[in-house]
């Protein structure tokens, strides 16, 4: 049974935005006012939805819930787009009870469509009737596009004899590179925490996990990563005199958010690897992540590792035109632990032989060092196959 925090319920419909018989519009509200973070697209064009919950995120530190569809994105469609997503929180407030200014809207489908409004309004009785008697697995299901599979996970917090729990949901599998992909995230907690610190939290845990992914290179208009806590189970964070509370609500909610980003990689459109690319030696940071993403967004390093060819050439190529600082001659690089090129040259002769068993894997891991340097970064990206070509050729149709 999966874990949900105290104080939230949940609600979904089947509003046919794009299919008949499918959840994809879900709720999930909190019984009591709930502090309220997100982090969101840094793509220029951001969807109505998104601007929408900027807005009320400005204005706001505690809000009572989440409206998420899928089959629409309500993204590039003028102001037009923002009165109908102003328009659908109306109805969706009136059916739950609440004020509007109290939810905050999230939305994934083809960009450049309008909310189907009276659809919308069609589904608010199934909706209303369903709040509390569905669960995440419902809601998550609600924001699935092309995902094979629903994205949960949680973590339990103890601390001074109380215990809180975080729960997550995300969807993703295509038009996946963050800097906060077409991803959607949503975190339940019951913990009692400072809406400051809250929201760093979220960013901290953000820029360690979704951010640190990539399926084909691409920053979706809707991403958002939208987290409540309503402090309902009692245990409470203090933000000047609790470190051991602070870091152990940190650590729960970045392994849930490393959790959900590891699944989104593994449902990658079309994937069959996840590959975990890790830099190090770097001059500092950046450098490391320009490399390590001039690897995962490579299409011949992706295409090869599809078909389990353990080409080093393409990823030494990759590192050498990622714009990181690094002297050539200090570079070595393993996959699968073992290192096969070393001093600008191979460094073992027979590497499809000592590689086939790795690269049959689902999991393939690289490393590469760019020197004795301080910086490192890890990403997590996918292969690239025909499967997904497939896929994003007939995806409005």
């Amino acid at each position: 049974m999966i874990p949900v925090p105290k104080g939230f319920r949940f609600a979904a419909s089947k509003a046919a935005f794009k299919r008949e018989g499918r959840y994809d519009l879900a709720v999930m509200l909190s019984d009591t006012p709930a502090v309220a973070a997100g982090v969101f697209t840094t793509n220029r064009f951001q969807a109505a939805p998104v601007l929408q919950c900027i807005e009320t995120l400005a204005s706001r530190e505690r809000v009572r819930g989440v409206v998420a569809n899928s089959g629409q994105a309500n993204a590039c469609t003028g102001e037009q787009g923002l009165v109908n997503c102003r328009v659908s929180l109306e109805m969706a407030a009136g059916a739950l009870g609440v004020d509007m200014d109290e939810l905050l809207p999230a939305s994934t489908g083809v960009i450049g469509q309008h909310i189907k409004l009276d659809r919308w309004r069609a589904a608010l009785p199934e909706l209303e009737g369903s709040l509390g008697k569905v669960g995440p697995m419902e809601f998550t299901r609600a924001i699935m596009t092309t995902d094979k599979f629903p994205k949960l996970a949680w973590a339990t917090i103890r601390h001074n004899g109380q215990v809180a729990r975080v729960l997550g949901m995300a969807k993703g599998a295509g038009m996946i590179c963050p800097n906060m992909a077409t991803m959607l995230g949503f975190i339940a907690c019951d913990a009692d925490v400072e809406p400051g610190l809250w929201r760093d939290m979220l960013r901290r845990a953000v820029e360690r996990s979704f951010n640190r992914i990539t399926v084909d290179g691409d920053t979706s208009t809707n991403d958002c990563v939208l987290a409540l806590a309503n402090g309902t189970s009692g245990l409470r964070i203090d933000p000047t005199t609790e470190p051991d509370g602070r870091q152990a609500l940190q650590t729960a909610l970045s392994e849930v958010c490393e959790a959900l980003a590891y699944m989104i990689v593994q449902d990658a459109e079309g994937g069959t690897k996840v590959v975990r690319i890790h830099i190090v030696g770097a001059k500092d940071d950046r450098q490391a992540e320009l490399a390590a993403r001039a690897v995962g967004n490579s299409p011949l390093v992706k295409t090869a590792l599809f078909g389990r060819d353990a080409n080093w050439g393409r990823i030494v190529a990759a590192v050498g035109r990622s714009g990181a600082e690094f002297n050539p001659d200090h570079v070595a690089m393993a996959i699968g632990g073992i290192t096969i090129f070393e001093g600008g040259a191979p460094k073992v002769g027979d590497i499809d032989g000592l590689l086939a068993a790795h690269m049959d894997q689902r999991d393939i891991s690289i490393e590469v060092s760019l020197g004795d340097g301080p910086g490192e970064y890890t990403l997590l990206a996918s292969d690239l196959t025909v499967e997904y070509i497939k896929i994003n050729a007939d995806y409005r149709t």
